[in-house]
Formats: C-alpha cells, sequence, structure tokens
C-alpha cells in the first residue's frame, strides 16, 4: 500500500511561501548537501508527486527548463509521475502528467495500489483537501530558521483538528530541522 507523504520548506512562523507566489528564497537558508541526499532519496521512493494546479505550474515551468546543476534531482522530478489536481486545468504538458479533477478520490484509490510513495509538495490548498479526508499517512516539514512575518501559511485555517506523533528529527548543519510525524488514530 502507498503511503501519501507531505513534503514542505515552512518559516518558524509558519509560511511555505513568501507574500508573492514562488518567492521561496528561505528554502537558500536550509538547502546543502544533506537536503538534497533526503530529496534524492524521496524521489526514488515516489510513485507519484502531486501537485494541486497552482504549484504545478510553477513546478513544471522551472524542472522543464532547470539549470544543469539540478542535475540528479532535475531527472528524477522530470521522470516521475505526476498528478495535476485541478478542476480547471485543460492540459498539462509536463512529462509524465495526468490531469486529475477529483484529487480525494483519485489519490485514495492510488493509495492502495503498488508501494512507492505518493508526495504532496507545496499545494497548501490541496494539502488542506487531503488533511480534511484524513489522507496524509506521514507529514515530512523542514522548518528553515527564518521568522517571516508575511506571506501565504502552510496550514490553513479550518483544517481538523490532528494529534500527531514525531517519529524523526534531523537537524541539518544549515541549521534546518526535518520533523516528520505519523498522525495519531482519531479518538
Amino acid at each position: 500500500m502507498r503511503k501519501l507523504i507531505m513534503w514542505n520548506v515552512i518559516t518558524l512562523d509558519g509560511y511555505f511561501e513568501g507574500q508573492t507566489n514562488w518567492d521561496l528564497s528561505f528554502h537558500g537558508l536550509v538547502w546543502g548537501k544533506e537536503l538534497e541526499e533526503l530529496s534524492l532519496r524521496q524521489l526514488k521512493s515516489a510513485d507519484y508527486l502531486v501537485f494541486g494546479a497552482t504549484t504545478y505550474k510553477g513546478m513544471a515551468d522551472y524542472w522543464t527548463k532547470a539549470p544543469e546543476d539540478e542535475g540528479e534531482v532535475a531527472k528524477y522530478m522530470n521522470q516521475i509521475p505526476k498528478l495535476a489536481c485541478s478542476t480547471t486545468l485543460k492540459n498539462a504538458d509536463w512529462n509524465n502528467t495526468t490531469i486529475v479533477k477529483d484529487a480525494v478520490g483519485e489519490v485514495s484509490i492510488l493509495k492502495q495500489e503498488g508501494n512507492g510513495d505518493l508526495y504532496v509538495f507545496g499545494s497548501g490548498i490541496l494539502s488542506a483537501s487531503f488533511m480534511k479526508a484524513g489522507l496524509f499517512d506521514e507529514y515530512r516539514l523542514c522548518i528553515a530558521p527564518v521568522f517571516l512575518g508575511k506571506g501565504r501559511r502552510l496550514f490553513l485555517e479550518g483544517i481538523p483538528n490532528q494529534e500527531l506523533t514525531l517519529i524523526e528529527t534531523t537537524t541539518l548543519s544549515t541549521g534546518g530541522a526535518i520533523l516528520t510525524y505519523l498522525p495519531q488514530e482519531k479518538k
């Protein structure tokens, strides 16, 4: 059975994007060899990458034209099957992409098939839908050592109350930390 895993870099005050779309400058505070190695391990274990429409468009635009120094990460990002979850997206030109209108329904089915993981990167609105449906099996958050003060929060108001169990903590030489949580069974 596949696991649905959230992977995001967030600031200490909970932002996963700055004030403008794709303002991810704080990612540079945590990026380094350790995070690159983790990214490759995650990509190698992935059967699918799952994105909301806005994140899909931005990721497709970046990774299809990725600079050479992105190397192996770019190779996997472009190879792995992708789900673009959107009711409005008409076409998807990024290699190995399927447009899915019923994200919760499709991911529920995909979780029952195969052994690789499904990763959600970014995609705050989509993540909230998956959280409300109780679909996430794991949350992996890389905490960037910064208070951004403004921007777009990852966890939106209205997500369900869910207790989590911390299963792993990894500190990075850059000063960031990766926290991995499993949802506790609902009482």
